[in-house]
């Protein structure tokens, strides 16, 4: 019987990679559907604490959170394609920077070697090395449409789930019980998802003063890309400082303003990811740094740069999740950091 079980796990796990694989055009955008529903609900929680505006309908205060929340995507969008298209008219400038900088070390050094990485970097293009990164940026939020209608149902399918789950356990008892560790769950997921948007955000607005103060291009666009890495932990925060400091380099034709990147950029994410963060969000980021690698290579291979941003949210999510349940609470344990499960 044992042998059995571990057959059909195993079988199980095949089938999820499997249709995780060839179904992610469906699956990634309803986790990012679901993922702005949670923010939503924290938007809407927060409008309920003010006085007046909490006694309006619940539909309006949905309603309006969805506006905000929509809102200052569209504004963040628009502010991203703007620098985009900036950054775009600036790349021949880069490609006769990396000539002019390759030169002069061949001549200051006086290194054979040299030459080769100068025909190396003239060789590099950097308008498909911006493209490519812009793909994969847009890859992950450019299914708009299947995002909003996923968002769409999931807010409409809200109002109507608590009567679903009473019809579901006409025994008060365990309604009571299956409600409560619903709400808990929510709650949980809910925390988790908004505060680590607000320290991303900050992380993001600090460094774009930073990058605006040192004169780099496009400080929007990098700003964005920084609170973006940010969901991926020690890895994402490493990339989100090196790709805008080698573009400082590429853009100035030296090496300084790449070095002030490094220092500032480097130190708010340290400040923030080791200071700001731990307060703000205590354990519930309560994950082993193993299982970090593990899931972001597991998800990237499966999903690849898309499911490494998303790699992080899904496994704190099926912790708290696994952390309610009996008879799953063991894999939370195993995945945990401290071996404790947040109560």
């Amino acid at each position: 019987m044992d042998n059995a079980k571990k057959i059909y796990i195993f079988l199980i796990l095949v089938t999820v990679v499997v249709v995780c694989i060839y179904a992610q055009s469906i699956i990634i955008p309803f986790i990012l559907a679901i993922l702005f529903w949670f923010l939503i609900r924290v938007i809407k929680k927060l409008l309920l604490k003010i006085k007046y505006i909490g006694k309006l309908p619940r539909w309006i205060l949905t309603l309006f959170s969805t506006l905000v929340l929509l809102g200052f995507l569209v504004f963040a969008g628009t502010m991203i394609s703007n620098n985009i298209a900036d950054l775009s008219k600036t790349l021949p400038a880069y490609q006769a920077n990396v000539t002019k900088m390759t030169t002069a070390i061949d001549q200051k050094f006086n290194i054979d070697i040299m030459s080769q990485v100068g025909d190396f970097a003239k060789g590099l293009n950097f308008a498909s090395l911006l493209s490519s990164l812009l793909s994969t940026l847009t890859s992950l939020f450019g299914n708009t449409f299947t995002v909003l209608l996923y968002l769409l149902f999931l807010l409409l399918e809200e109002p109507i789930f608590p009567k679903k789950l009473k019809a579901m356990y006409p025994d008060p008892k365990k309604y009571e019980h299956m409600n409560d560790l619903i709400s808990k769950i929510d709650h949980s997921i809910g925390n988790y998802i908004a505060l680590k948007t607000l320290t991303s955000l900050v992380t993001g607005f600090v460094s774009y003063f930073a990058l605006l103060f040192i004169g780099i291009d496009a400080p929007v666009f990098w700003a964005f890309l920084i609170f973006i890495l940010n969901f991926i932990p020690t890895i994402g925060s490493l990339i989100a400082t090196l790709f805008p400091a080698m573009f400082a380099i590429l853009q100035f034709g030296e090496f300084t303003p790449g070095i002030l990147v490094l220092s500032i950029v480097g130190a708010i994410q340290m400040i923030v990811g080791n200071i700001i963060e731990p307060r703000l969000m205590g354990n519930t980021l309560n994950i082993s740094p193993l299982v970090v690698f593990l899931t972001l290579a597991i998800w990237g291979v499966i999903w690849g740069i898309s499911g490494m941003l998303l790699s992080v949210p899904i496994t704190v999510i099926l912790i708290i999740i696994m952390s309610e349940f009996p008879g799953t609470q063991p894999f939370a344990i195993l995945l945990s950091q401290s071996g404790k499960l947040n109560k």
